[in-house]
């Protein structure tokens, strides 16, 4: 059971993750391989304000968020904008080179080093029977289940969140009703941006902070996506809280050097058996 818990509590980073991915790709259809940088970026950031500015954990929190919106949205601004309607490869490529120039600023800036990243909440873990859950796992259930909810409301229940979902089927006859689809996608980034700053910060005191510390959370990010349906939301939750339990499992029970390798032969087994996912539902395909 601990090891279950354990696999959740990853899960739920796995999750913000690929919730960021796959907003991004219903909303643009491109898929942002600069998506773990763009987070690792977000918790520098927040590191700097905790560290050389002292401030309280929920403000750099909030103003690491702030910054993580930002950025999404200069992204899109000054790089994806101008590709908007180039072929979707031209948009990939340049993600992964997005994921250089961000990594390689990160290190010139910041250095390669490993160093540590404050809890939200320390101290001893609490028992629940043969389990133990630290206070900031805790803080990272709660945070992520919070953030999931309010991230449903917006989607389905505002105005924004049905431009998003009308921009995601159908660009062309959004901007016949008036939606501004640029404005659509730049939010997208925004958000998609924000949800992977929040996954950056609740990694780092697991893994330590470096410009590499993103690297396997957006393998698994990925995974999740896939696994759970890269076109359905609520897939993509399930598939990270999943991917979360099944490495951790094979990290126990086999090594952790191997964990990657199952989760990808995990992938590679649900995609011969369901192309779309888990969740994903049957792509609808436009006759000329």
């Amino acid at each position: 059971m601990q090891i279950i818990v354990s696999g959740l509590i990853f899960g739920c980073i796995y999750a913000l993750a690929a919730l960021g991915l796959v907003l991004i790709y219903k909303t643009t259809e491109v898929v942002n391989f600069a998506h773990g940088e763009i987070a690792m970026v977000t918790t520098f950031v927040s590191y700097v304000f905790l560290t050389r500015y002292g401030l309280p954990y929920t403000l750099s929190l909030v103003l690491s968020l702030l910054f993580a919106t930002l950025f999404g949205m200069l992204v899109y601004l000054l790089f994806m904008k101008r590709i908007h309607s180039a072929p979707h490869i031209n948009q990939v490529v340049l993600t992964l080179g997005l994921f250089m120039v961000f990594n390689g600023f990160a290190g010139i800036t910041w250095g390669y080093e490993t160093v540590s990243y404050p809890e939200a909440i320390s101290g001893s873990p609490f028992q629940f029977g043969s389990i133990f859950i630290s206070g900031n796992e805790f803080f990272m259930v709660g945070l992520t289940i919070v953030l999931m909810l309010l991230f449903f409301t917006l989607f389905r229940f505002t105005k924004i969140g049905l431009a998003m979902r009308s921009a995601a089927q159908d660009k062309m006859a959004s901007e016949l009703m008036g939606v501004k689809v640029s404005g659509v996608f730049m939010t997208a980034w925004a958000i998609g941006s924000a949800l992977g700053g929040i996954s950056g910060i609740m990694t780092a005191p697991i893994t330590f902070l470096s410009p590499n510390m993103m690297g396997e959370v957006l393998i698994f990010a990925f995974a999740g996506a896939v696994l759970g349906g890269f076109n359905s939301l609520p897939g993509t939750v399930v598939g990270g809280l999943m991917i979360g339990v099944f490495q951790n499992l094979i990290s126990f029970y086999l090594s952790p050097d191997l964990k990657i390798v199952f989760v990808f032969l995990l992938i590679v087994l649900v995609l011969y058996v369901r192309p779309q996912g888990i969740f994903g539902g049957a792509k609808m395909v436009k006759k000329v």
